[in-house]
């Protein structure tokens, strides 16, 4: 059965982003154009992929069957097509990356800039999820997460800072009127900014000195889900509504203008830092090997 590569794209595009009108404001087509090719696409397959209604669709049983496996294969194709028009010295084309919040904000902007520099015909585009995700199906070329989060048979090499720190801070104001935490059981007498994961549960606080672990569910006026949401728990905690804990990198501006004062940090032990991960199971677009060809290379803040 022969289908157009067409419709199958636009398939992919509008299961990825749950919608006929954000899918052609990304793609830059038409939400009329996508709808009619998939009237064709499930006319020609004679099932239904998608539930539609006014708001928004979602995959059926056998749309979710089909995007599993379509979103690789059409990566694979635009890899191929990549590699046939890029000039061996001059890597060209899209790069998409899956990144965390944080890494987002702390990690790319030490790296983004100078590759871009590097390779001026390479397009990059970064989406920012928290969650755990199938990079694949995600449409992704690449991920960085950190080693807990990796998913398997995946090849991964560290990108960033080899080592970073969750600290607690909050505001002089703050501390003043409620006392500094000496320990960490302290912060249960504490107002807490949190963040929550999808599913609503808030994230637990851990600490770590000379071998102890305690794990701390405190409680807060404020909780928040990861990604740019960060900046209000940040603003919560300049405004001294509370104690803040997040990267040390996304701290280190208000913590070294005095805004904001770190506590407990020698119970703030370092990990691993974030790994850049990819399949190794597929041949490499040109803008993802020269993006972990630059990333090997060490300089400029790509893994310190």
């Amino acid at each position: 059965m022969t289908m157009d590569l067409d419709d199958l794209r636009a398939f992919v595009a509008v299961a990825r982003a749950g919608g006929f009108r954000e899918a052609a404001r990304v793609a830059g087509g038409s939400a009329s154009g996508l709808s009619e090719a998939l009237r064709r696409l499930e006319a020609r397959l004679g099932v239904r992929l998608l539930h539609r209604s006014t708001r928004s669709v979602s995959l059926t049983e056998a749309g979710a069957r089909l995007y599993a496996r379509l979103t690789p294969a059409l990566g694979e194709i635009d890899a191929a097509l990549e590699a046939l028009e890029a000039r061996t010295d001059e890597p060209a084309g899209t790069l998409r990356l899956n990144v965390p919040a944080n890494v987002a904000r702390t990690v790319l902007p030490t790296i983004l800039p100078e590759f871009l520099q590097a390779h001026p015909h390479v397009r990059v585009e970064v989406t920012v999820e928290d969650s755990f995700v199938d990079i694949l199906a995600s449409g992704a070329d690449a991920g960085i997460r950190y080693e807990e989060r990796l998913e398997q048979d995946m090849i991964a090499l560290p990108i960033g800072p080899r080592q970073q720190r969750i600290l607690t801070a909050a505001s002089p104001a703050y501390l003043a009127a409620r006392g500094r935490p000496r320990h960490p059981g302290d912060l249960l007498d504490h107002a807490c900014l949190r963040l929550r994961f999808a599913s609503g549960a808030p994230a637990t606080w851990e600490f770590e000195k000379d071998g102890e672990v305690l794990r701390i569910d405190p409680p807060g006026p404020l909780l928040v889900q990861p990604g740019s949401a960060c900046d209000l728990l940040v603003e919560a905690a300049l405004a001294g509504l509370g104690i803040v804990a997040l990267f040390e990198d996304w701290l280190a501006p208000h913590v070294n203008s005095g805004a904001l004062e770190t506590i407990l940090e020698d119970w703030s032990a370092p990990f691993s830092g974030p790994m850049l991960y990819y399949s190794g199971r597929r041949q490499l677009p040109p803008p993802l090997r020269a993006f972990v060809d630059f990333t090997r290379g060490g300089a400029s803040g790509r893994v310190v």
